[in-house]
């Protein structure tokens, strides 16, 4: 029997709630991916060049820390991976979760929310972290997360 997580980071309860009624379509375990150090509100005012979330998109290799692990990630087969876009990408804490555990030969879907980007740059990077899963066509999901999961986890 395959199991299913939803696996999310959400700065503002956009992707949260996305989240949440994805999991609930598919009968998935939900997990957030948490920072260690949480975002302010001025960490995440992307028009200030020296804000928190500005410095860690501008800088590649930054990993920021996540405060909880997934506990018995070997036993998902399906892994939903959802973000909010930043610079037209998945934000910095989004790949140190792909960067933490093996994803060798699982189902990852990603889904992102967004008030204007596509998810098109960030398919490629989060395939770029992890290319030895198995990638499946991701979408944005400002609506209709639920129907779109239900297709996208069962085919």
């Amino acid at each position: 029997m395959s199991k299913t997580l939803v696996a999310y980071f959400s700065a503002s309860g956009v992707t949260a709630r996305a989240a949440k009624e994805i999991a609930d379509s598919v009968g998935a375990d939900l997990y957030e991916i948490v920072p260690a150090q949480p975002y302010t509100s001025a960490d995440l005012d992307w028009t200030d060049k020296k804000s928190r979330s500005t410095a860690e998109m501008i800088d590649s290799g930054c990993r920021p820390e996540i405060a909880d692990s997934v506990k018995n990630m070997e036993q998902y087969d399906t892994v939903l991976v959802g973000f909010p876009i930043w610079w037209y990408m998945e934000p910095r804490i989004v790949d140190t979760f792909l960067e933490s555990y093996d994803f060798n030969g699982k189902t990852m879907i990603p889904f992102a929310t967004s008030g204007g980007s596509g998810i098109g740059r960030a398919q490629k990077s989060l395939k770029e972290h992890c290319p030895a899963a198995d990638w499946k066509e991701g979408r944005l999901v400002n609506s209709g997360a639920a129907l779109w999961a239900k297709k996208a986890v069962n085919g």
